[in-house]
Protein backbone atom coordinates (compact mmCIF):
# COMPACT_ATOMS: atom_id res chain seq x y z
CA UNK A 1 0.00 0.00 0.00
CA UNK A 2 1.78 3.07 -0.89
CA UNK A 3 1.24 6.53 1.13
CA UNK A 4 2.45 9.99 0.53
CA UNK A 5 6.29 10.50 1.59
CA UNK A 6 6.87 14.20 3.12
CA UNK A 7 10.12 16.02 2.34
CA UNK A 8 10.68 18.23 5.45
CA UNK A 9 13.25 20.74 6.17
CA UNK A 10 15.88 21.37 8.80
CA UNK A 11 13.84 24.10 9.86
CA UNK A 12 12.48 24.05 13.57
CA UNK A 13 8.55 23.92 12.47
CA UNK A 14 9.77 20.75 9.80
CA UNK A 15 11.56 19.12 12.43
CA UNK A 16 8.61 19.50 14.78
CA UNK A 17 6.58 18.05 12.18
CA UNK A 18 8.53 14.98 11.15
CA UNK A 19 9.39 14.46 15.30
CA UNK A 20 5.46 14.21 15.63
CA UNK A 21 5.51 11.33 13.11
CA UNK A 22 7.31 9.61 14.80
CA UNK A 23 5.89 9.95 18.53
CA UNK A 24 3.01 8.93 16.48
CA UNK A 25 4.58 5.44 15.56
CA UNK A 26 5.57 6.15 11.77
CA UNK A 27 8.89 5.98 9.97
CA UNK A 28 11.14 9.16 9.03
CA UNK A 29 13.96 9.17 7.39
CA UNK A 30 16.52 11.39 8.37
CA UNK A 31 19.93 12.22 7.42
CA UNK A 32 23.42 11.76 9.65
CA UNK A 33 27.04 12.52 9.31
CA UNK A 34 27.17 8.80 7.53
CA UNK A 35 24.48 8.27 5.59
CA UNK A 36 20.79 8.75 5.81
CA UNK A 37 19.05 6.75 8.76
CA UNK A 38 15.26 5.25 8.27
CA UNK A 39 13.89 6.21 12.11
CA UNK A 40 10.85 4.84 14.25
CA UNK A 41 10.53 4.82 17.78
CA UNK A 42 12.90 2.31 19.24
CA UNK A 43 10.46 1.00 21.85
CA UNK A 44 7.31 0.68 19.83
CA UNK A 45 7.84 -2.89 18.22
CA UNK A 46 5.14 -2.16 15.91
CA UNK A 47 6.75 1.02 14.68
CA UNK A 48 10.66 -0.74 14.37
CA UNK A 49 8.16 -3.28 12.21
CA UNK A 50 7.46 -0.64 9.52
CA UNK A 51 11.14 -0.33 9.24
CA UNK A 52 11.29 -3.78 8.35
CA UNK A 53 8.41 -3.74 5.82
CA UNK A 54 9.68 -0.54 3.96
CA UNK A 55 13.37 -1.60 3.11
CA UNK A 56 12.20 -5.43 2.86
CA UNK A 57 14.85 -6.14 5.47
CA UNK A 58 15.07 -10.07 7.02
CA UNK A 59 13.92 -9.40 10.53
CA UNK A 60 17.11 -11.23 11.61
CA UNK A 61 18.95 -8.63 10.96
CA UNK A 62 19.62 -6.17 13.85
CA UNK A 63 18.78 -2.46 14.08
CA UNK A 64 21.13 0.18 15.68
CA UNK A 65 19.40 2.58 17.99
CA UNK A 66 20.33 6.25 17.70
CA UNK A 67 20.11 8.77 20.82
CA UNK A 68 20.59 12.43 21.40
CA UNK A 69 22.07 12.24 24.71
CA UNK A 70 24.38 9.88 26.86
CA UNK A 71 21.59 9.89 29.98
CA UNK A 72 19.43 8.12 26.86
CA UNK A 73 21.31 5.12 27.62
CA UNK A 74 19.86 3.90 30.62
CA UNK A 75 16.64 2.69 29.67
CA UNK A 76 18.13 1.13 26.88
CA UNK A 77 21.29 -1.19 28.87
CA UNK A 78 22.00 -3.10 31.87
CA UNK A 79 25.49 -1.62 32.14
CA UNK A 80 28.42 0.13 30.35
CA UNK A 81 31.62 -1.39 30.37
CA UNK A 82 34.32 0.60 30.91
CA UNK A 83 35.92 0.20 27.23
CA UNK A 84 32.59 1.38 26.45
CA UNK A 85 32.92 4.80 28.30
CA UNK A 86 36.07 5.42 26.48
CA UNK A 87 34.87 4.96 23.43
CA UNK A 88 31.85 7.56 24.39
CA UNK A 89 34.20 10.01 25.59
CA UNK A 90 36.29 10.09 22.82
CA UNK A 91 34.45 9.21 19.96
CA UNK A 92 30.46 10.42 20.57
CA UNK A 93 28.92 12.20 18.74
CA UNK A 94 30.30 10.51 15.65
CA UNK A 95 30.54 7.37 13.41
CA UNK A 96 30.83 4.68 15.98
CA UNK A 97 28.17 1.82 17.19
CA UNK A 98 28.88 0.32 20.33
CA UNK A 99 27.24 -3.21 21.46
CA UNK A 100 25.96 -2.98 24.81
CA UNK A 101 23.93 -5.33 27.03
CA UNK A 102 20.73 -4.14 26.72
CA UNK A 103 17.35 -4.01 28.64
CA UNK A 104 14.64 -5.87 28.15
CA UNK A 105 12.59 -2.67 27.27
CA UNK A 106 14.39 -2.94 24.21
CA UNK A 107 11.88 -4.78 21.81
CA UNK A 108 13.36 -8.05 20.03
CA UNK A 109 12.01 -6.84 16.93
CA UNK A 110 15.40 -4.16 17.81
CA UNK A 111 17.62 -6.86 18.65
CA UNK A 112 16.65 -9.65 16.46
CA UNK A 113 16.55 -11.74 19.69
CA UNK A 114 19.74 -11.01 21.04
CA UNK A 115 20.82 -9.38 24.37
CA UNK A 116 22.25 -7.05 22.85
CA UNK A 117 22.04 -3.68 21.35
CA UNK A 118 23.85 -1.35 19.13
CA UNK A 119 23.59 1.84 20.03
CA UNK A 120 25.15 5.52 18.69
CA UNK A 121 24.99 8.99 19.47
CA UNK A 122 25.46 10.62 15.67
CA UNK A 123 27.09 13.75 15.08
CA UNK A 124 24.92 15.87 13.47
CA UNK A 125 23.17 18.31 14.50
CA UNK A 126 20.01 17.74 12.63
CA UNK A 127 19.49 14.24 13.48
CA UNK A 128 20.29 15.21 16.92
CA UNK A 129 17.57 17.55 17.05
CA UNK A 130 15.25 15.36 15.25
CA UNK A 131 15.62 12.59 18.36
CA UNK A 132 15.40 15.60 21.22
CA UNK A 133 12.60 16.74 19.58
CA UNK A 134 10.97 13.22 19.05
CA UNK A 135 11.52 12.15 23.05
CA UNK A 136 12.45 9.02 22.01
CA UNK A 137 15.66 6.46 20.74
CA UNK A 138 15.40 6.21 17.20
CA UNK A 139 16.34 2.57 15.53
CA UNK A 140 17.32 3.65 11.99
CA UNK A 141 19.13 1.18 9.47
CA UNK A 142 20.25 2.95 6.32
CA UNK A 143 17.26 4.55 4.24
CA UNK A 144 17.08 2.64 1.32
CA UNK A 145 16.00 -0.52 0.07
CA UNK A 146 17.63 -3.79 1.29
CA UNK A 147 20.47 -4.76 -0.59
CA UNK A 148 20.72 -1.18 -2.29
CA UNK A 149 23.83 0.99 -2.07
CA UNK A 150 22.66 3.11 0.99
CA UNK A 151 21.32 6.77 0.85
CA UNK A 152 23.98 9.60 0.98
CA UNK A 153 20.92 11.97 -0.02
CA UNK A 154 17.20 12.97 0.89
CA UNK A 155 17.05 12.14 -3.35
CA UNK A 156 18.56 8.70 -3.02
CA UNK A 157 15.84 7.91 -0.11
CA UNK A 158 13.01 8.87 -2.30
CA UNK A 159 14.48 6.77 -5.07
CA UNK A 160 14.04 3.76 -2.95
CA UNK A 161 11.32 4.37 -0.70
CA UNK A 162 8.90 7.02 -1.73
CA UNK A 163 5.39 5.83 -0.86
CA UNK A 164 6.97 3.63 1.57
CA UNK A 165 7.51 6.10 4.62
CA UNK A 166 5.78 8.91 5.97
CA UNK A 167 8.66 10.89 5.98
CA UNK A 168 12.34 11.92 4.78
CA UNK A 169 14.38 15.40 6.64
CA UNK A 170 16.38 16.43 3.73
CA UNK A 171 19.66 17.96 5.56
CA UNK A 172 22.00 17.96 2.53
CA UNK A 173 24.69 15.21 1.49
CA UNK A 174 25.86 13.32 4.21
CA UNK A 175 29.52 13.24 5.11
CA UNK A 176 31.44 10.34 5.97
CA UNK A 177 29.70 8.56 2.75
CA UNK A 178 29.87 4.31 4.90
CA UNK A 179 27.81 3.66 7.84
CA UNK A 180 29.47 4.34 11.20
CA UNK A 181 32.14 1.53 12.99
CA UNK A 182 30.29 -1.63 14.98
CA UNK A 183 32.29 -2.23 18.00
CA UNK A 184 31.27 -5.09 20.06
CA UNK A 185 32.35 -4.58 24.08
CA UNK A 186 30.56 -7.05 25.87
CA UNK A 187 33.75 -9.72 25.45
CA UNK A 188 37.25 -9.69 27.26
CA UNK A 189 38.75 -8.09 23.62
CA UNK A 190 36.80 -5.06 21.90
CA UNK A 191 35.88 -6.34 18.54
CA UNK A 192 35.14 -4.77 15.22
CA UNK A 193 31.76 -6.51 14.03
CA UNK A 194 31.64 -3.82 11.11
CA UNK A 195 34.57 -1.49 9.71
CA UNK A 196 33.50 2.21 9.09
CA UNK A 197 34.56 5.96 9.90
CA UNK A 198 36.19 5.34 13.05
CA UNK A 199 39.23 3.06 11.79
CA UNK A 200 40.82 0.12 13.59
CA UNK A 201 43.78 2.36 14.64
CA UNK A 202 41.54 4.86 16.19
CA UNK A 203 40.02 2.60 18.26
CA UNK A 204 43.30 1.27 19.25
CA UNK A 205 44.51 4.78 20.27
CA UNK A 206 42.55 4.21 23.35
CA UNK A 207 42.21 0.79 23.77
CA UNK A 208 44.98 -0.71 23.18
CA UNK A 209 44.49 -4.05 21.01
CA UNK A 210 41.20 -4.58 18.91
CA UNK A 211 39.33 -7.74 16.77
CA UNK A 212 38.44 -8.15 13.43
CA UNK A 213 35.68 -10.67 14.08
CA UNK A 214 36.11 -13.53 11.92
CA UNK A 215 32.63 -14.03 11.14
CA UNK A 216 32.16 -10.58 9.46
CA UNK A 217 30.57 -11.65 6.32
CA UNK A 218 29.83 -15.34 7.44
CA UNK A 219 26.04 -15.54 6.54
CA UNK A 220 26.16 -18.93 8.40
CA UNK A 221 26.51 -16.95 11.80
CA UNK A 222 23.46 -14.74 13.35
CA UNK A 223 24.69 -11.15 13.12
CA UNK A 224 25.63 -8.92 16.48
CA UNK A 225 25.66 -6.33 13.69
CA UNK A 226 23.64 -4.86 10.84
CA UNK A 227 25.33 -4.77 7.14
CA UNK A 228 27.18 -7.88 7.81
CA UNK A 229 25.04 -11.07 6.87
CA UNK A 230 23.49 -10.43 3.45
CA UNK A 231 24.42 -8.93 0.08
CA UNK A 232 24.58 -5.27 0.73
CA UNK A 233 25.39 -2.04 -1.25
CA UNK A 234 24.68 -3.72 -4.82
CA UNK A 235 24.00 -1.97 -7.85
CA UNK A 236 21.72 -3.02 -10.66
CA UNK A 237 24.49 -4.13 -13.14
CA UNK A 238 27.06 -7.56 -12.04
CA UNK A 239 30.32 -5.72 -10.51
CA UNK A 240 33.73 -7.03 -9.81
CA UNK A 241 36.65 -5.79 -8.00
CA UNK A 242 40.05 -6.44 -9.86
CA UNK A 243 42.94 -6.16 -7.89
CA UNK A 244 46.93 -6.39 -8.03
CA UNK A 245 49.72 -5.02 -9.86
CA UNK A 246 48.27 -4.77 -13.52
CA UNK A 247 44.59 -3.67 -12.61
CA UNK A 248 44.46 -1.01 -14.75
CA UNK A 249 45.24 -2.87 -17.87
CA UNK A 250 43.19 -6.16 -16.78
CA UNK A 251 40.10 -3.85 -16.30
CA UNK A 252 40.83 -2.48 -20.06
CA UNK A 253 40.93 -6.11 -21.36
CA UNK A 254 37.45 -6.86 -19.68
CA UNK A 255 35.74 -3.81 -20.72
CA UNK A 256 36.96 -4.57 -24.15
CA UNK A 257 35.68 -7.83 -23.95
CA UNK A 258 32.27 -6.39 -22.91
CA UNK A 259 31.64 -4.65 -24.92
CA UNK A 260 32.27 -7.31 -28.05
CA UNK A 261 29.26 -8.44 -26.45
CA UNK A 262 27.23 -5.07 -26.79
CA UNK A 263 27.36 -4.37 -23.04
CA UNK A 264 27.24 -0.95 -21.55
CA UNK A 265 30.23 -1.39 -19.04
CA UNK A 266 31.13 1.09 -16.20
CA UNK A 267 34.53 1.75 -14.72
CA UNK A 268 34.87 2.60 -10.85
CA UNK A 269 38.35 4.38 -10.75
CA UNK A 270 40.41 7.55 -9.08
CA UNK A 271 41.97 10.09 -10.45
CA UNK A 272 44.99 8.83 -11.06
CA UNK A 273 43.57 6.62 -13.98
CA UNK A 274 40.45 8.64 -14.68
CA UNK A 275 42.21 9.90 -18.00
CA UNK A 276 43.55 6.86 -18.99
CA UNK A 277 40.03 5.12 -19.19
CA UNK A 278 38.93 8.14 -20.46
CA UNK A 279 41.58 8.31 -23.70
CA UNK A 280 40.87 4.49 -24.02
CA UNK A 281 36.96 4.28 -24.12
CA UNK A 282 35.38 7.64 -24.62
CA UNK A 283 35.12 6.87 -28.45
CA UNK A 284 32.79 4.19 -27.74
CA UNK A 285 29.28 4.34 -28.26
CA UNK A 286 26.02 2.60 -28.19
CA UNK A 287 23.98 2.24 -31.22
CA UNK A 288 21.43 5.02 -30.03
CA UNK A 289 25.06 7.30 -29.60
CA UNK A 290 25.43 7.08 -25.58
CA UNK A 291 28.61 6.46 -24.35
CA UNK A 292 28.99 2.91 -24.13
CA UNK A 293 31.59 3.00 -21.40
CA UNK A 294 31.08 5.09 -17.86
CA UNK A 295 33.89 6.19 -16.16
CA UNK A 296 33.57 7.28 -12.43
CA UNK A 297 35.93 8.49 -10.51
CA UNK A 298 35.63 8.41 -6.39
CA UNK A 299 38.77 10.78 -5.77
CA UNK A 300 42.39 10.54 -5.20
CA UNK A 301 43.73 7.37 -3.83
CA UNK A 302 45.84 9.42 -1.47
CA UNK A 303 42.59 10.41 -0.25
CA UNK A 304 40.54 7.35 1.23
CA UNK A 305 37.92 9.98 3.08
CA UNK A 306 36.62 11.28 -0.41
CA UNK A 307 36.50 8.01 -1.87
CA UNK A 308 34.50 6.39 1.09
CA UNK A 309 32.15 9.49 0.53
CA UNK A 310 31.72 9.36 -3.17
CA UNK A 311 31.29 5.57 -2.49
CA UNK A 312 27.58 4.85 -2.51
CA UNK A 313 26.76 8.16 -4.99
CA UNK A 314 28.98 6.47 -7.46
CA UNK A 315 27.43 3.00 -7.71
CA UNK A 316 23.70 4.44 -8.15
CA UNK A 317 24.85 6.65 -10.66
CA UNK A 318 25.37 3.91 -12.62
CA UNK A 319 22.14 2.11 -12.49
CA UNK A 320 21.03 5.80 -13.93
CA UNK A 321 23.38 5.19 -16.86
CA UNK A 322 22.19 1.43 -17.37
CA UNK A 323 25.34 0.21 -16.68
CA UNK A 324 25.67 -3.81 -17.20
CA UNK A 325 28.48 -4.63 -16.00
CA UNK A 326 30.49 -2.91 -14.04
CA UNK A 327 34.63 -3.06 -13.25
CA UNK A 328 35.86 -1.33 -9.96
CA UNK A 329 39.04 -1.10 -8.58
CA UNK A 330 40.40 -1.84 -5.28
CA UNK A 331 42.32 0.11 -1.92
CA UNK A 332 44.30 -0.86 0.86
CA UNK A 333 42.50 -1.55 3.68
CA UNK A 334 44.43 0.69 6.35
CA UNK A 335 42.37 3.09 8.13
CA UNK A 336 39.31 4.13 6.15
CA UNK A 337 39.95 1.77 3.57
CA UNK A 338 39.27 -0.86 5.29
CA UNK A 339 35.42 0.17 5.48
CA UNK A 340 35.88 1.13 1.77
CA UNK A 341 36.99 -2.65 0.88
CA UNK A 342 34.10 -4.27 3.20
CA UNK A 343 31.21 -2.39 0.85
CA UNK A 344 32.63 -2.72 -1.99
CA UNK A 345 33.07 -6.65 -1.51
CA UNK A 346 29.47 -6.77 -0.78
CA UNK A 347 28.63 -4.25 -3.23
CA UNK A 348 30.63 -7.03 -6.00
CA UNK A 349 29.14 -10.21 -4.35
CA UNK A 350 32.72 -11.10 -3.27
CA UNK A 351 33.74 -11.35 -7.21
CA UNK A 352 36.92 -10.18 -7.48
CA UNK A 353 39.36 -10.89 -10.36
CA UNK A 354 43.09 -11.11 -9.86
CA UNK A 355 45.45 -9.19 -12.21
Amino acid sequence: MSIETQRFGTGPDDLERAAHMLRDGLTVAFPTETVYGLGANALDAEAVSQIFAAKGRPSDNPLIVHIAREQDLHPLVTHIPDQARLCMERFWPGPLTLILPCTDRVPTTVTAGLSTVGIRMPDHDTALQLIAMAGVPLAAPSANRSGRPSPTTADHVLEDLSGRIAGVVDGGPAGVGVESTVLDVTGDKPMILRPGGITREMLEEVLGPVGIDPALGNEAIAPKSPGVKYTHYAPQGTMYLVEGASARTKIAELVRAAREQGKKVGILTTDEETEAYHAAFSSERLPNGEEAVITLSLGSRDDLATVATHLYDAIRSFDHHGVEEIYAETFSEAGVGLAIMNRLRKAAGHRVISS
